[in-house]
């Protein structure tokens, strides 16, 4: 992993209490700057880590620097001035309109009070949003709430954006639409983006690495590639002609394959295995190959397998 020095987030034995209960233990952990998906069980602990980051709950034990500064009180205006944060929960003035919401935001972090509008309309723009920008806040579907909020979180243009379920009730072309102006964020701007999320397939998508807290620990922190690498060589590939004898000749090496349900066939073997068997085999089975790709495990089972794996370890 980066040093502290390169990384987006620096913990040193991080511990935070609410009385008896421990919401985050003795954290040593480097976060990478990048598109990061931050991920874990319900009550892992990680809003409590978002609010210790952001100055919003003070830490118990440890130290933890956001962006080179170090979270203490003296520095938390630094913090969020360089920061966006979306949260889960909605945050609006009732009776004033979306684009008003948007200008307040801008005008708190700085902006005068026309080119603050100019920005506001600027943002809402990228957002997708048009004339409904105009309306009251209260009167907007929950689509266009996650709009306003990212909007409102983005109009500052921050050095790193917190995230909190940014996707959570879109429908499949909003979630999508969603996601495009995130990893647009994240692949042509130098800001660092973590997205806090219980839907997987999101940081499947977008995200450069996952890190995953448990029972507050962050056992892992990794890149997203890596974590769906199988343990062992594997391929998932498409044929055209008899695919039962091209399995026959993977058997007979001692790979044993799976069909799915559209026709995709999984190889996975403990021994040496590449694509130029696989091109032989098809050849010596008289079958064409379609397409030939390193097969991934699904984030769901990575994350599986590190929440029990966390478990076995307490």
């Amino acid at each position: 992993m980066s040093s502290s020095t390169d990384s987006l987030i620096s913990l040193q034995n991080v511990t935070k209490r609410y009385g008896s209960f421990l919401a985050l233990n003795d954290i040593t952990a480097e976060i990478p700057r990048g598109v990061i998906g931050l991920l874990g069980p319900n009550g892992a602990g990680k809003s409590t880590l978002i609010k210790t980051l952001l100055g919003l709950a003070a830490l118990t034990e440890g130290q933890a620097q956001i962006l080179g500064y170090e979270v203490v009180e003296q520095n938390y205006q630094s913090i969020r001035r360089h920061v966006g944060y979306m949260p889960e929960d909605d945050c609006f003035i009732e009776g004033i309109a979306g684009v008003e919401m948007v200008q307040l935001s801008a005008q708190l972090t700085g902006y005068p009070g026309l080119h603050s509008l100019q920005r506001a309309h600027e943002i809402l723009d990228f957002c997708g949003t048009g004339q409904e920008r105009y309306r009251q806040v209260e009167t907007y579907s929950t689509g266009m709430r996650q709009k306003l909020k990212f909007a409102q979180a983005i109009v500052h243009s921050p050095q790193v954006l917190i995230l909190d379920e940014p996707t959570s009730g879109l429908d499949p072309e909003e979630r999508q639409a969603m996601l495009k102006r995130i990893k647009l964020l994240g692949e042509g701007t130098d800001m660092s983006v973590i997205i806090c999320t219980h839907i997987l397939k999101d940081v499947q998508e977008i995200c450069d690495y996952a890190a995953v807290l448990v029972d507050g620990m962050i056992p892992v922190v990794e890149t997203v590639e890596n974590l769906q690498r199988p343990r062992s060589p594997s391929y998932q590939i498409r044929i055209t002609g008899d695919a039962n004898a091209f399995m026959e000749i993977a058997r007979q090496h001692n790979v044993m394959p799976t069909v799915s349900a559209v026709g995709v066939i999984t190889l996975e073997s403990s021994t040496d295995l590449n694509e130029s068997l696989i091109w032989q085999w098809a050849f010596d089975a008289n079958v064409g190959i379609q397409s030939v790709v390193p097969a991934k495990v699904s984030m769901e089972d990575v994350f599986i397998q590190i929440v029990q794996g966390a478990d076995h370890g307490n």
